[in-house]
């Protein structure tokens, strides 16, 4: 019996997975990642990095990140602690879905884990305070290749509401946390991302 449930979303590739949970009196263990059964799933990625991030406060959002070029990055994400929205955009020019986004709620209590290929960019916004973000990489993180777009981009246009988060009347988001790389992001059609979407 496989020890992953992998649910498809609106855009290819990008996958919640709920790994298998064994619990008893004492608590609770499972598999985070075992790559022969993420490969039986349609999984296949050689990843090379973990990485951990902590937010202390809920309302912060970090991305829409990516990396570019030769640097760009799948990831397996999950949240270790609190919870957090988590967001991918695919950010592929000529794509059917490009700027189009699908956004799962991570938690230590569903244990959900969202899978994000290349050519995607990805954000979380912290729903809890304390909260520790985890994810695993398929390639090394590259200052140089660091890009971003706006969380806020009118073009993609994720809807930060839907977790409690209202812009006021000059659409801008007091309670979001962000920082001054974030804040001055480039819009999708400014930015130069380099994906391109190939059939």
């Amino acid at each position: 019996m496989g020890q992953i449930n992998v649910i498809e979303t609106t855009l290819p590739g990008v996958l919640i997975v709920e790994p298998k949970i064994f619990g008893d009196q004492r608590g609770w263990f499972y598999e985070a990642y075992a790559k022969r059964d993420y490969e039986a799933a349609g999984i296949a990625y050689d990843f090379v990095q973990d990485n951990r991030s902590f937010s202390a406060l809920r309302g912060t959002l970090r991305g829409i990140h990516f990396q570019r070029g030769d640097a760009a990055q799948a990831k397996l994400v999950w949240c270790g602690q609190g919870s957090v929205v988590d967001v991918a955009v695919d950010l592929r020019k000529g794509s059917p879905t490009y700027l189009k986004w699908e956004a799962v709620v991570l938690s230590d209590e569903n244990r959900r884990q969202f899978m994000i290929p290349r050519g995607f960019g990805h954000a979380f916004l912290t729903l809890s305070d304390d909260v520790e973000f985890c994810y695993k990489a398929d390639n090394y993180y590259n200052y140089e290749a660091d890009g971003g777009v706006r969380f806020d981009d009118p073009d993609i246009g994720v809807d930060w509401t839907q977790w409690g988060f209202v812009p006021n009347a000059e659409g801008f988001y007091e309670e979001v946390i962000l920082s001054d790389k974030d804040r001055s992001a480039p819009f999708a059609k400014d930015a130069d991302t380099g994906f391109r979407f190939h059939k």
